[in-house]
């Protein structure tokens, strides 16, 4: 037999809890760089042609081309400018090629007079440039595009806080449910884009994610029904 003696036990020091772990920013960090980079690559010019003084745009897509129109308005007699300036079109394309100034009949002729005048009336309104839409209804579908964008979007900051709370990679139900909900309102959006990638992207994670949410609830059932 030995007569070694025994090590006596470390009351305390397996239960004792380390140190509170640091949420860690840098995914936080780079999803807000790339949304800045990918808001400024939106929202930069549409052709590279400059402004002329005084000037409106609005984005313009004839069949295959597509660009900008460009208009500065008829201004009234004052000082020494004895007459009426008329209005000009200019239609400026991606390419960089431009048109020759166009008169209000010219153009009207072109797209007609009832284009022209929707044409002109979003140029007027800052939040029709900016959203590419042309009237109110418009501005109610992008709210729903950007509400499924952040919905869509949120489900991964969900899965990351969970995931760096319980120190593992972990997917919640919520998860599956962001995911359903808000791709959904992204496949409307889509759709009212006549996007088609986008419409084909979204058609294939609605049925995945309602999938998924079927097994957990089947496979909760399972677990709560006694042996």
């Amino acid at each position: 037999m030995s007569n070694a003696t025994p090590t006596p036990p470390q009351i305390g020091t397996a239960s004792r809890p380390g140190p509170p772990k640091k949420m860690n920013w840098g995914p936080a960090i780079a999803i807000l760089l790339l949304l800045l980079l990918g808001v400024w690559v939106a929202l930069a010019p549409d052709v590279p042609q400059p402004r002329r003084e005084g000037s409106q745009r609005a984005k313009l897509s004839i069949g295959p081309l597509k660009g900008v129109l460009e208009w500065v308005p008829s201004t009234p007699p004052s000082g020494s400018q004895a007459v009426r300036t008329p209005e000009t079109f200019v239609i400026h394309y991606r390419d960089g090629a431009s048109s020759t100034p166009l008169s209000r009949p010219q153009i009207e002729s072109l797209l007609g007079p009832g284009v022209l005048d929707r044409i002109t009336a979003s140029g007027n309104n800052w939040l029709f440039r900016a959203l590419n839409v042309t009237g109110w209804a418009g501005v109610a579908w992008v709210v729903v595009g950007f509400g499924g964008q952040i919905v869509f979007s949120g489900r991964w900051v969900v899965q990351w806080f969970i995931s760096e709370r319980n120190e593992t990679s972990s997917v919640p139900v919520s998860f599956w449910w962001m995911s359903l909900f808000g791709s959904v309102l992204l496949f409307a959006y889509f759709v009212w884009r006549n996007d088609v990638v986008g419409a084909m992207g979204q058609s294939t994670g609605v049925v995945i994610y309602a999938r998924n949410i079927e097994l957990i609830r089947k496979q909760a059932a399972r677990a709560s029904t006694p042996a």
